[in-house]
C-alpha cells in the first residue's frame, strides 16, 4: 500500500494526499451484499438535531460485512479486495465452496487468489479466524470479539491489531491497541493479522469540501462562542478559553472518565497509555 501526493495545480490540491489504492482490485461492489443506508442529517424522530455539525455528504450503500465467520472448516477463496465508503479498512469479496459470497474485513496482505477459512482446526495464516485458545502466542490479531460468537468488535480499523500475549485458565491476555491488557475469554475468535489499509492516517483531505463529501459539516470552535453556548466561551477580543472542557463541562486533557464500579475492570490486566 501506498500514497501519492499530488502536484499544486489547484489550491486544494497542495496538500493534499491520496490513497494509492494499490490493494484494490475492483470498484463494482456484489449486488446481493448490498443494502440501503438511510442519513438521519443528526435529527432525532422529531426532527431536532441531536448531534451536531453532522449533514449532507454523498449517497452510500451499506456493504454487509460477516464480523461472526462462523462456516467453521469451510474454505473460502478472495474474489476481490474492494473500497468500503463505510470503514476506513478494506473489505475482501469471498466465495465458499458451495457458490455463497461474503464480504469480510481485509487484513494486510491479503490477496486474491487466496484461502481463507475459520474454526479451531484452522493454520494460523493471514486472513484465517480461529479461537484464541488456538492462535500461537506472540501472533498478531484483529477483528476480535469480547464474547463468543459475538461477532468482532476489537481492531477493525484501518491498520490495527492487538497481540496475543498469554493464556492463563479460561481467559486469554490480549494486547490491545490502545496499548491496554486485557484478558478474553479463549472460545472467542479474531482473524490474524493486521487489518488493511494501515496508510489511512497519512491522507490529507486538503479542502474543506472534502470533509463535506463525508457529511462532515463545519465545527465552530468553543473558544468562538458566547459564554451562553460553551464553557471555554466569551472573553474580550481572541481570549483564551481557559481549562479546557466539554460543552457539559467535563474536563478534557487527562480527566478519566471510566466508572470506578465498572464490572469489565476486573479483566483489566493494565490500563492504557496516558
Amino acid at each position: 500500500m501506498s500514497v501519492r501526493k499530488l502536484k499544486p495545480v489547484t489550491p486544494g490540491q497542495r496538500f493534499r494526499v491520496v490513497n494509492g489504492f494499490d490493494s484494490i482490485t475492483t470498484d463494482k461492489p456484489e449486488r446481493s451484499l448490498l443494502a440501503p443506508k438511510k442519513r438521519s442529517g443528526g435529527r432525532n424522530s422529531q426532527g431536532k438535531m441531536t448531534i451536531r455539525y453532522v449533514g449532507g455528504g454523498h449517497k452510500k450503500r451499506y456493504r454487509i460485512i460477516d464480523f461472526k465467520r462462523l462456516r467453521h472448516g469451510v474454505s473460502a477463496e478472495v474474489k476481490s479486495i474492494q473500497y468500503d465508503p463505510n470503514r476506513s479498512a478494506f473489505i475482501a469479496l469471498i466465495e465458499y465452496v458451495d457458490g455463497e459470497k461474503s464480504y469480510i474485513i481485509a487484513q494486510n496482505g491479503l490477496k486474491v487468489g487466496d484461502s481463507v477459512v475459520s474454526g479451531a482446526d484452522a493454520l494460523p495464516n493471514i486472513g484465517n479466524t480461529m479461537p484464541l485458545s488456538k492462535i500461537p502466542l506472540g501472533t498478531i490479531i484483529s477483528c476480535i470479539e469480547l464474547h463468543p460468537e459475538q461477532g468482532a468488535v476489537i481492531a477493525r480499523s484501518a491498520g490495527t491489531f492487538a497481540q496475543l500475549m498469554a493464556r492463563e485458565g479460561k481467559y486469554a491476555t490480549v494486547k490491545m491497541p490502545s496499548g491496554e491488557v486485557r484478558m478474553i475469554l479463549l472460545t472467542c475468535s479474531a482473524a490474524i493479522g493486521a487489518v488493511s489499509n494501515s496508510d489511512h492516517q497519512l491522507l490529507v483531505s486538503g479542502k474543506a469540501g472534502r470533509s463535506r463529501w463525508l457529511g462532515r459539516r463545519p465545527r465552530t470552535r468553543p473558544v468562538a462562542m458566547n459564554p451562553v453556548d460553551h464553557p471555554m466561551g466569551g472573553g474580550e477580543g481572541r481570549s483564551s478559553g481557559g481549562h479546557p472542557r466539554s460543552r457539559a463541562g467535563i474536563p478534557a486533557k487527562g480527566y478519566r472518565t471510566r466508572s470506578k464500579n465498572n464490572p469489565s475492570t476486573k479483566y483489566i490486566v493494565e490500563r492504557r497509555k496516558k
